[in-house]
Order: C-alpha cells, then structure tokens, then sequence
C-alpha cells in the first residue's frame, strides 16, 4: 500500500507538472492477478484496485492499517469495471456485473474478490473510508441505481450520473460513490467547476481508449493546473479544489467522497469569471 501525505493549496503553486503527477495521480492500480492500494491522508481514504484471475485475492490490511482485518474500522465501495465477477464476504457471495456497485459495512473480516472467467477477468475498483458504525453490505447494480439527467449537447456535457452509496441509495457512514456516463460527441464532466471544502474526492477515468485522454483540472480556483490521464488512471482531489475534466472523448468516471458532510449539497460553486 503507498501511502500519500495532505498538502498544502500554497505548496503546490511551484509544483512541477511530475511533482503533481506524483502528489496526485494514481497510475498502475489495475495489474493482473494483484491488488493495489494507495492510503490518501485526505480524510484517511484508500483507494484500489484487483484483477483476481486464476486465484482468489484476498483484501488484507497489511502493515499500514495497523488492524487485526481491513475493516476493523472502515467501510468500503466496490464497483465492477471489467467482465463478471464475485466477492464473497464473511463466506455470502455478491456477483457483480460491469458498473454493478457492492458496500461492505464496518467490522466484516474476509473480503475475496473472483473473477467468473479468469480468461477474461473481473476489475474491481476499491474506495474505502474510516466508519464508525456497520450498515448492510448490499450490492446496487447499475440498472437500478438512481439516474440524473445533467448537460445539454451544445455544453459537450450530455451525462447520466448514477448515484451507488448516499443518503438515498446504499448507506454508509460517511462513504458517498457513483458514476457518471458521458454521452458520445461530449467531453466535460463538468464545468463550471466547484470545491467542496468539507469532503475530499477521488475520479477514477475509464471506458476509454488507448489514444484518448482527459485533461483534469485541479487546483485553487485563481490558480488552476491540469494533469493529462489515461484510461484506468485515478485523481486524488483535496478538498481546497477544483476537479473538472475534459476530454478527447467521450469516457465514464466514478466518483467517491469522504469528509464531514454527507449531502450532494455542500457544494461552492465557482463563477467563470473567477477562474485563473
């Protein structure tokens, strides 16, 4: 598990492009047969990534947790990207189909994640946040998770977000997680941008093809920067920025939060205008 330290708004004003890339890109999670964890000091949230192929991958709590079991103390999101998969967890098995999202509560202590053919493996994506009481660990496939039309095509930001894990859907104690599906022809996942000061967020970009990329905007919103990312890349987005992206294409991204506010409200808005 990599562990990434907070950092101060006004420390990353001189950063380097690979100085940026190193404090908030996560490359390279997805890697056959393995799972990678990266353990953000915002708001103490994990995110991963397991290709379980021939064999099982159990989730562990390695030395970084300091706990008997990975939820001892967290709750996590799991979300399918790839072909059909299972987790089985404390022995009850959840199959996930692609964009298929499953919460584990607080306290389970076996997480194993399978693929149906291991030819063709499933790809989990992992977001894990500290909790503090249990809540059903229940699986939401997309199908029935709960759609917001947002965007228009003259704004290139025609989308569907589904919502996995939040107040109205899956419960969790401070974990919120869902997915946003741009529509072909549209490229901006969101714009204008806004912060959100009291919650942390992570994107993970995907459903894109090698040549294809997305330029991420971050930073202050009088002092913006970009990160350029590629399919399966993650962003970590502290809670003083901004987060919006474009891209060459079309693409799907999940979004996950954390922090101390569990509402789709607590968002600032930032006027055109004010953006630098």
């Amino acid at each position: 598990m990599e562990i990434r330290h907070a950092t101060s708004p006004v420390g990353i004003k001189q950063n380097t492009t690979e100085q940026l890339r190193n404090e908030f890109l996560i490359e390279s999670l997805f890697v056959d047969g393995e799972i990678n964890m990266v353990y953000s000091h915002y708001d103490r949230v994990i995110v991963g990534g397991a290709i379980p192929t021939s064999q099982a991958l159990t989730l562990d709590a390695g030395d970084a947790l300091k706990t008997d079991y990975f939820l001892e103390r967290r709750e996590i999101g799991i979300v399918n990207i790839g072909p059909k998969g299972k987790v089985v967890v404390d022995g009850e098995e959840f199959e996930l189909n692609k964009r298929d999202c499953l919460y584990v509560g607080l306290g389970k202590k076996e997480v194993t994640f399978h693929s149906v053919e291991p030819t063709t493996p499933a790809r989990f994506y992992l977001v894990s946040a500290t909790a503090h009481k249990e809540y059903p660990t229940k699986v939401l496939p997309i199908a029935d998770a709960e759609p917001t039309k947002l965007g228009s095509d003259s704004e290139s930001n025609n989308r569907t977000i589904y919502k996995y894990i939040h107040d109205g859907g899956l419960q969790s104690c401070q974990l919120m997680m869902g997915m946003t599906l741009l529509e072909p022809n549209n490229m901006w996942n969101t714009m204008p941008a806004h912060v959100h000061d009291r919650r942390m967020e992570v994107y993970l970009y995907f459903d894109m093809d090698e040549e294809s990329r997305v330029f991420h905007f971050m930073g202050e919103r009088s002092e913006t920067r970009h990160l350029v990312v590629k399919n399966e890349d993650a962003i970590i987005s502290p809670p003083w920025s901004i987060h919006s992206g474009v891209g060459t294409k079309n693409y799907t991204f999940i979004w996950a939060m954390a922090g101390e506010n569990y509402t789709f409200k607590d968002m600032d808005f930032v006027k055109m205008e004010d953006l630098k």
